[in-house]
């Protein structure tokens, strides 16, 4: 095997190591027979690798000095193939790398797993404020919509009154109208800024101005037979010395007919026996001539 691994002959026994490709291949073999004549103790050297003639394999040099009567006199060089150890030992250690590789991942994994969790249970104590506010918040719209309830049935109720009220006002409204129209004779009801909030229709009838024409507008304003200024001393007397006035004008009917008309101003008091207005009874003859 030496001879077949160093490619010695026969007749290279004797010849000096340095001829020799031994000394050199597969491995320097003259510093290590120094070192170990030097030291006198074994020596040994890293694994090398030689393929020869065949397949790459791996050996261990151990050189180990001879003595012979207390001397130093040779020195045996022995190739130890370690090739299947030494693959085992590369696995090994390649093993160990992937582990270690491994563990480190799994480090790095577990610290983002712990950051993860630490996020996470951030996450959950966030929601759960969020979820406090939330019934919270439900508590107090349940309290709104409990008092908007409340004041919804209070709007019905007065909402009902309201109904109840402005029915009465319409059936006092109609009442009223019929007894002003009933009077037989032309009447309009003035309040205190003399604007025209009622024009019966013996109004209509004598003056040629429609209810809807006359209601809502000034007395001064209204395109009629009647003239307003001559009136106005008698309406003014029974809106600030709360006493009934009279006033006799000639005026025009709707016809174009000329009319001796007798104005009647009575003072129209409210709840408090305050002015609050003014009734006009209007009762119109022909004048003299017509």
């Amino acid at each position: 095997k030496a001879r077949e691994l160093l490619r010695l002959d026969p007749e290279d026994v004797g010849r000096p190591l340095k001829d020799l490709q031994a000394s050199y291949r597969p491995a320097e073999l003259r510093a290590g027979l120094d070192a170990a004549f030097e030291q006198g103790d074994a020596v040994r050297q890293a694994p090398i690798r030689y393929a020869g003639d065949g397949d790459q394999r791996t050996y261990e040099l151990r050189i180990d000095p001879l003595e012979a009567e207390g001397a130093l006199v040779a020195a045996s060089v022995t190739f130890l193939d370690i090739t299947e150890t030494h693959v085992l030992e590369e696995e090994l250690e390649r093993s160990r790398r992937e582990l270690g590789a491994a563990y480190e991942e799994l480090q790095s994994t577990v610290e983002e797993l712990e950051t993860t969790n630490e996020e996470l249970q951030s996450t959950n104590e966030e929601l759960e404020t969020t979820n406090e506010e939330l019934q919270s918040t439900n508590e107090e719209l349940e309290t709104m919509n409990e008092e908007l309830e409340s004041t919804n049935e209070e709007l019905e109720t007065t909402n009902d009154e309201l109904r109840m009220r402005t029915a009465e006002l319409d059936e006092v409204n109609a009442f009223l109208e019929t007894i002003v129209g009933s009077l037989g004779m032309a009447v309009a009801v003035l309040d205190a800024t003399q604007i025209i909030r009622m024009w019966n229709p013996q109004a209509e009838d004598l003056w040629g101005v429609r209810a809807d024409e006359a209601e809502g507008r000034p007395l001064a304003a209204l395109d009629s037979g009647l003239p307003t200024d001559a009136v106005r001393p008698a309406i003014r007397t029974a809106l600030v010395a709360q006493e009934p006035a009279e006033a006799t004008v000639d005026a025009t009917n709707r016809r174009g007919r000329r009319v001796r008309c007798v104005v009647r101003c009575l003072p129209l008091r409210g709840a408090g026996a305050e002015v609050a207005g003014v009734v006009l009874l209007m009762d119109a003859e022909a004048a003299g001539g017509d």
